[in-house]
């Protein structure tokens, strides 16, 4: 197994107060990996310090075993790594359209519509003017329109609907198909438990769980979840 993308022993926060305490978490190549847990678990702050938005204040950040720990945020991106944070995701001054092209330049938006139909009637709508279901298809939109080596996805399904989800699932696994390496984090396990390759379940900074979904049943979520 290669190993894409990695957090190793990790200890990361905000301010005074930490969020991770050592955490690791191995992202290999050509995978969906979910990271689960209960709200304050430390799954947004484990994305941010892979992405770089957190700093890692003691432990490493590894791409293909090469140490990125001081790699901006701008420096992982421009490498290829892709980030749709929980908030914040979208151009709240532009329209639907221009957000879409932003992304897509000349490639079109076909894909995003393709998985998120309902943004076609919207294209015209200033971003800041949506919902919040709607705003998370037009924020996870940027990961299809223009996906790197690495996707990471914050609250992937947050206010999405039920078939939403499923569409967004189903454009996840042709991403890991073309050989991208996907990282979803969710509060909600089904989906996630159904799709995914690896799964960590992280609880008060700590993993609590890593391992196959196959394992991840009945009393064992809930124990892990704690």
């Amino acid at each position: 197994m290669t190993v894409e993308l990695a957090l190793v022993g990790a200890h990361a926060g905000y301010g005074p107060v930490e969020a991770l305490h050592g955490v690791t978490i191995d992202i290999p190549a050509a995978s969906l990996v979910g990271v689960l847990g209960r709200n304050g678990a430390g799954k947004s702050t484990a994305v941010r310090a892979l992405a770089g938005t957190v700093a890692v204040r003691e432990g490493a950040v590894y791409w293909q075993e090469h140490d990125v720990t001081k790699w901006s945020a701008y420096d992982r991106a421009m490498a290829g790594l892709t980030m749709v944070p929980d908030e914040y995701g979208v151009f709240g001054s532009l329209t639907v359209e221009e957000n879409l092209t932003l992304f897509s330049g000349d490639d079109g938006v076909d894909r995003a519509l393709a998985v998120f139909p309902e943004l076609g009637a919207l294209l015209e709508r200033t971003a800041g003017a949506l919902s919040g279901g709607e705003q998370q298809m037009l924020a996870v939109s940027r990961a299809l329109l223009r996906p790197g080596r690495v996707v990471l996805l914050d609250e992937a399904s947050r206010g999405l609907a039920p078939a939403a989800v499923r569409r967004l699932y189903d454009a996840l696994a042709e991403l890991v198909a073309q050989g991208r390496a996907v990282v979803v984090v969710e509060q909600y396990a089904r989906e996630v438990l159904a799709r995914a390759d690896v799964v960590y379940v992280l609880r008060r900074g700590d993993v609590a769980f890593a391992g196959e979904p196959a394992e991840l049943h009945g009393d064992t979520l809930a124990r892990a979840l704690g």
